[in-house]
Parts: structure tokens; sequence; C-alpha cells
């Protein structure tokens, strides 16, 4: 599949592809496949080198930050040209980042950032993440319309700038509106299994009658959550109202099925942008923006999600 029809598919406004020497090496060094959403973005940079002429070295560190920082050491020792990272955290950074800084070796930041001087990395590419978990907090208000409204959430990983960001987005989004309180909050670490399991818990402790709805940190978990919530005998959607983050194939379909009520898009072409900035930074030295921000997409049930899900089914989700 081209790079051209994925991003298409996708409705993915990308910058011109320039062309990068067919030699260059670049190593990146992926979270995992804890959602689709990852999956997606790994298949999409494979593209985008592949496009490009780039030999791509890829480390999956199975969400473990210590097999990241292994995998970061093997690139600087192999002479790579430049590093992406997508960093399962955010704090602990600094060590490795000065050591690929001293090797004289670029480093571009994936979809998350890091807790480390800014002078250690080229660019971050990512969404507003605040801004993801605020347009959710929003949308919730208004659907409530001033009635009161329980809220369940499922956060991300632990520590994750997406976790910390998503959060502190939503409580931004509901925040002034009383008739909406948070009730429970616990990590379902991204995953579908998990998010099961924890709104398993949630529906234990607080009987599914109370619960008014669930704000998920990524869809997979809200996927997962929404399975939890048939087995309970509920209708997800309609009992508890669902809103999450990614825009997955599958969000968009539990949408056009009345199981999910709303989900905010985070592109998985982060490659894109950052491939782009390197090829200028290594061809004349020129300095990208700190923060190079991706676009963010609010999709309901007003939308097509039928032929989105068509569209994205086979990006690699």
């Amino acid at each position: 599949m081209k790079l051209k029809t994925v991003l298409l598919a996708t409705a993915i406004a990308s910058a011109p592809i320039a062309a990068i020497a067919a030699d260059m090496t670049i190593g990146f060094s992926q979270i995992g496949s804890e959602s689709g959403w990852r999956a997606a973005e790994t298949t999409v940079t494979r593209l985008e080198a592949e496009e490009r002429g780039i030999e791509l070295k890829f480390a999956d560190a199975q969400q473990k930050q210590e097999n990241q920082i292994k995998a970061i050491r093997s690139f600087i020792a192999q002479g790579v040209d430049a590093i992406l990272i997508a960093p399962v955290v955010a704090t602990g950074w600094d060590e490795v980042l000065e050591e690929a800084q001293d090797a004289e070796i670029p480093v571009v930041l994936l979809d998350r950032t890091v807790d480390a001087d800014e002078s250690l990395y080229l660019t971050a590419v990512t969404s507003d993440l605040v801004h993801e978990g605020q347009v959710a907090g929003e949308w919730l208000a208004t659907e409530m319309d001033g009635a009161d409204c329980r809220i369940v959430e499922l956060q991300g990983t632990t520590g994750s700038s997406p976790a910390i960001d998503r959060k502190s987005g939503f409580e931004q989004g509901i925040a002034g509106h009383d008739n909406l309180e948070i009730v429970r909050s616990q990590t379902g670490d991204f995953t579908r299994a998990q998010g099961k399991v924890v709104m398993e818990s949630f529906l234990k402790a607080e009987g599914g009658e109370n619960i008014c709805a669930l704000y998920a940190h990524n869809d997979d978990m809200a996927v997962g959550a929404i399975q939890a919530i048939k087995e309970a005998g509920l209708t997800p959607g309609e009992d508890i109202k669902i809103v999450a983050i990614d825009a997955v194939p599958d969000a968009h379909l539990a949408i056009a099925n009345g199981e999910m009520n709303a989900t905010i898009e985070l592109t998985p072409n982060m490659a894109g942008p950052a491939l782009d900035a390197l090829e200028a930074y290594l061809a004349d030295g020129t300095e990208p923006a700190k923060w190079i921000q991706t676009e963010s997409k609010l999709f309901t049930a007003a939308d097509d999600n039928q032929a989105i899900y068509e569209m994205k089914k086979d990006l690699g989700y």
C-alpha cells in the first residue's frame, strides 16, 4: 500500500514528502503494541521510511522503559543518523538523551513528551494531549446539559504524558459543571484487557445504575469496557455514555453501532512531520520548533462512522 493511499484514507493532511538520502538509517524505539492506535503508528512510520528510502531499525519495548533505553544505546552504538522515540513514561530519560547528544545523533519524540531539558532532543511531534482531554470533557458537559452525571475514568499508563495530560484536560473540560463528578479513576494501562477488568471493578463497586458516563484515555480501554458493560446486562452508549480518545477503527464501529458516543482523533502519522524536520536539520542545520502539533478532531454519532471505519480498518490498527 502506498503511503499516499494511507494518508488519503485517514484524511491526514501532511507536508509534501521530500527526498532523503537513500543511505540514511534511523532507529525507532516504539513503546510496544498495547493498542490499535500504537500498531497504526508503527505501520505508518514504516511506510513513511520506506517511501523516503530510509532504513528503519525498529525496536519494540513491550511497554518497558528499560527496554527502550537499551534499544537507544544500541542505536547509538550502531551510529544511526537519527533516533525516533515514543517514550513509555515521561521521566528518566536525561542520561540516555545526553549520550545521544554526545554522539551528535538528533532525537525526535513521537506522540509523547519527556521531562527533560529541551536541548536534549530536536523536537517533539505530538497532539495537544491536554486539549484532547478538554474536548472530551466539554463534549460530555454539553451532552448532559446540566443533568447530574457520575463519571468513571480509565486512565492510561501511570506516569505517561498522555495519562497525565488527558486527565488534566478532561478535568478542565468539566470544570465549573457541578453536575459532573468523577467518582472512580484507575489505570487500565491503555489495553483492552485491563479496560475490561477495571470497568468490571467500577461496576461492582458503584453499581451500573449509578454510573452515568465513562471517560477512557484511549479507545482500546473503552472497547474493553464496552464488553464489561454488556456482560453486566447494561447497554453501552445508552445506560452509560462513553467518550474516549484516538479514533481507532473499532471506536468508529462502536459509535456506528450505538455502543459508544464520542472519540477524539489522534493521528497515527507522527513520523511524516518528524522525518520532514529531520531532513531539513540534517541537510543544513535548520532547527525546527520544539513542538510540532498534529490535529485532533471530535467524532460523534453525527458522523458517518461506518464509512470512516471502512477507510481505517486496513491501516494496521
